[in-house]
């Protein structure tokens, strides 16, 4: 068997070794170039690794082992590989020739201000709002402070000078149309595109989704005082907050997202690209090996 790995920005050769102890697969470094030079790829590191390397995963097909070793590791999380030990006894199933690979989807954002128009594979979740405002100063963090608190520490500091952008939200007009219905813009402080329950490094912003359904579960926070939005986010945690005044939750298989004044959108914890985009789900996009 021929395996391929990579590694994160905290992750390295190390990681691999009890990997290589428990199969006697040829390994080889980085995302390999064609189909036929391996049968599984193993990734080391957190959801931004992942995002990183999800067009070429893709692209391949081959099954895909995530090894939780970031500082957010929630679509490993979903995939129910909460540890290393859990990613060595799934690599361990396949490689004695265990039936444990399964599809999952994957999300897309798609750029209308470019041509041709840019996709962006995410895995998680994608949005904009308060929620891109403390992933771009989550990213200026330590990777070590980024994976032990960084997002609430980051959410107070953006909350200071973080002020709700005029925002539209734009559905198909049918199933399968290509035409989008107008819904007026209003104030909005947090558009969330979830494929997976959680991001974040735990906190449940989508407690409904699921990766197999062909169907985003998008959570939209209207604009509210920063008190009530500082009390919101804990609850984020447990998954609370869709009780709250100002929260709405719904799923969809595509949806356009406009702003009076562009706006980031960032995407498994990294910027993407500004509004105007489409953001979709691509069912079944990637083979991944689970426990």
């Amino acid at each position: 068997m021929r395996a391929a790995a990579i590694f994160g920005l905290i992750s390295s050769s190390r990681d691999l070794k009890p990997f290589q102890n428990i199969s006697q697969a040829d390994w080889t470094i980085g995302l390999p170039a064609e189909t036929n030079d391996a049968d599984v790829i193993l990734v080391f590191g957190g959801d931004g690794t992942v995002h990183w390397h999800l067009s070429g995963l893709v692209k391949l097909g081959l099954p895909v082992l995530v090894v939780p070793a970031g500082s957010g590791n929630d679509f490993a999380r979903a995939l129910n590989l909460r540890n290393v030990r859990d990613s060595l006894a799934a690599f361990k199933r396949f490689t004695a020739g265990a039936c444990n690979v399964r599809t999952a989807d994957l999300g897309i954002v798609t750029t209308s201000y470019s041509s041709p128009s840019v996709r962006h594979y995410f895995c998680c979740v994608a949005g904009c709002g308060l929620d891109a405002e403390v992933a771009g100063r989550a990213n200026q963090l330590p990777a070590w402070l980024r994976s032990h608190g960084g997002y609430a520490i980051c959410l107070a500091a953006a909350l200071s000078r973080f002020a709700a952008s005029r925002m539209e939200i734009l559905l198909p007009k049918s199933e399968g149309s290509d035409e989008f219905a107008t819904s007026g813009s209003n104030l909005t402080a947090l558009i969330a595109c979830a494929n997976t329950p959680t991001y974040g490094g735990g906190m449940r912003i989508a407690p409904r989704a699921a990766m197999d359904d062909g169907r985003l579960d998008i959570c939209l926070v209207r604009d509210l005082s920063a008190l009530k939005l500082f009390c919101l986010f804990p609850s984020v945690y447990f998954g609370k907050h869709l009780s709250f005044s100002g929260v709405e939750y719904f799923q969809a298989k595509r949806l356009r997202i406009e702003a009076e004044l562009p706006v980031d959108i960032y995407a498994d914890g990294e910027y993407v690209c500004q509004t105007p985009a489409e953001i979709g789900v691509d069912r079944g996009a990637l083979r991944v090996v689970v426990p």
